[in-house]
C-alpha cells in the first residue's frame, strides 16, 4: 500500500511536470519575442514615440519582460553609430526592429532585408529611399510617416507674427527628412511673399551659433522637424528671448519646451500608431503587405509664456482652439 501511494505521487508529479512543459511550450516568453528600437538622437518627440510603442504593446496584452524583451539605443546624433547599432541589432536576430527617425531607419534598412522593420517618425520614406511604394511597400519594411503640415505652420506664424517677412530656419542638410521639408517650404514661402534664411548645422553643438547668426537678419525663427536642431532647441529659445525674435517649431513637444506655437502631432500617439503595426507583425502579417500610414492626429499647442518673453501676443481665438496652452 505504501509503494502504491508512492507510485501514485510520483505519477502525479511527473504528469504535472509534463503539463508545465507542454503548456509552457505553447506560450511566448520574453526570450521568444525580442523587439529592438533605435533613434538617431535623444529628444522628447523621439522619446515619446518610443513610449507610445510600448503603450500599444501593453494595450494589445503584451507584458514587457514577460511576453517580450525590449531593447532601446540611440545614436547620439552620429550616423556612423546609427549604422553600428543597426548591424548589432541584425546580429541579435530580433522579432522586429523599430527605427525611430529617418537616419536610424535608413541605417536599419541598409543592414537587413530579412528581419521585419516597422519605422516611426520618418518624414519622407520615398525621398529617403526607405520604400518605393506607400500602399504596397513590399520587402520587410513598413511604418508611420510624420510629414508636418508645413503650409499650416506658415499660416500660423503669419497669424501670430503678421509683420514677419524673413524666416530663419536652422537645419541639418545631412538629414534627408530636413532636406524634404526645406524643399517643400521654399516654394510655399515664395508664394506667401516670405523669404527663407537658412542656417546650416551638422551637430547639436552648432545650433547656438546658427541661431545667433540669424540675429538682425530675420523676423522669426522656425525650427522644423530636424532632429539635430530639436535636440538643442533650448539654444534657439535663448537667442529668441534675448533678442525678442519669436521662435516657432514643427513638433508639439518643442512648444512645451518653449517654442511659441505649432500645429502638429503628439509623438506618443505616433508611437502608439507604429506600435499597433508592430503587433500586427508579431501576429504574423508581413511588413511588406502593410501600407505605410500617415500620422493621424494633429493638435494645436501654444506657449503664451514664451510668446510674452519673445515680444508677441498670441490671438485669443488661437488660445481658445489650442489642445494645450503653456
Amino acid at each position: 500500500m505504501f509503494l502504491s501511494s508512492r507510485r501514485r505521487l510520483l505519477a502525479a508529479a511527473t504528469g504535472a511536470c509534463l503539463a508545465i512543459l507542454l503548456f509552457g511550450a505553447g506560450r511566448a516568453s520574453a526570450a521568444d519575442i525580442l523587439i529592438e528600437a533605435t533613434a538617431i538622437i535623444e529628444h522628447p518627440a523621439l522619446d515619446g514615440t518610443r513610449d507610445g510603442i510600448l503603450d500599444a504593446l501593453k494595450a494589445a496584452g503584451y507584458q514587457e519582460n514577460k511576453d517580450f524583451k525590449f531593447v532601446y539605443e540611440n545614436a547620439q546624433g552620429n550616423v556612423t553609430t546609427a549604422a553600428q547599432i543597426a548591424r548589432k541589432f541584425v546580429g541579435d536576430k530580433p522579432s522586429v526592429i523599430v527605427p525611430i527617425s529617418t537616419a536610424s531607419t535608413q541605417a536599419v534598412v541598409a543592414a537587413t532585408r530579412d528581419i521585419p522593420v516597422v519605422f516611426a517618425t520618418v518624414t519622407d520614406p520615398l525621398g529617403a529611399k526607405i520604400v518605393t511604394n506607400l500602399e504596397k511597400p513590399g520587402g520587410n519594411v513598413t511604418g508611420v510617416v510624420d510629414m508636418p503640415p508645413l503650409a499650416k505652420h506658415l499660416a500660423l506664424i503669419s497669424k501670430i507674427s503678421p509683420s514677419a517677412k524673413r524666416i530663419g530656419v536652422p537645419y541639418n542638410p545631412g538629414e534627408a527628412n530636413s532636406i524634404t521639408q526645406i524643399n517643400l517650404l521654399k516654394p510655399m514661402m515664395q508664394a506667401a511673399g516670405l523669404t527663407m534664411v537658412e542656417a546650416s548645422i551638422s551637430k547639436s553643438s552648432d545650433v547656438l551659433a546658427a541661431a545667433q547668426s540669424l540675429v538682425g537678419k530675420v523676423d522669426v525663427i522656425y525650427v522644423p522637424n530636424d532632429n539635430t536642431a530639436v535636440a538643442a532647441l533650448e539654444s534657439v529659445l535663448k537667442v529668441g528671448i534675448d533678442n525678442k525674435i519669436p521662435v516657432y517649431a514643427g513638433d508639439t513637444d518643442s512648444v512645451q519646451r518653449g517654442a511659441i506655437a505649432t500645429l502638429g502631432f503628439n509623438y506618443r500617439d505616433v508611437g502608439r500608431q507604429a506600435g499597433k503595426i508592430v503587433v500586427r507583425v508579431l501576429k504574423g502579417e508581413k511588413p511588406g503587405n502593410i501600407a505605410v500610414e500617415g500620422a493621424e492626429i494633429t493638435e494645436l499647442y501654444v506657449n503664451r509664456s514664451s510668446a510674452e518673453k519673445m515680444g508677441v501676443t498670441v490671438p485669443a481665438d488661437l488660445v481658445a482652439q489650442a489642445k494645450q496652452v503653456f
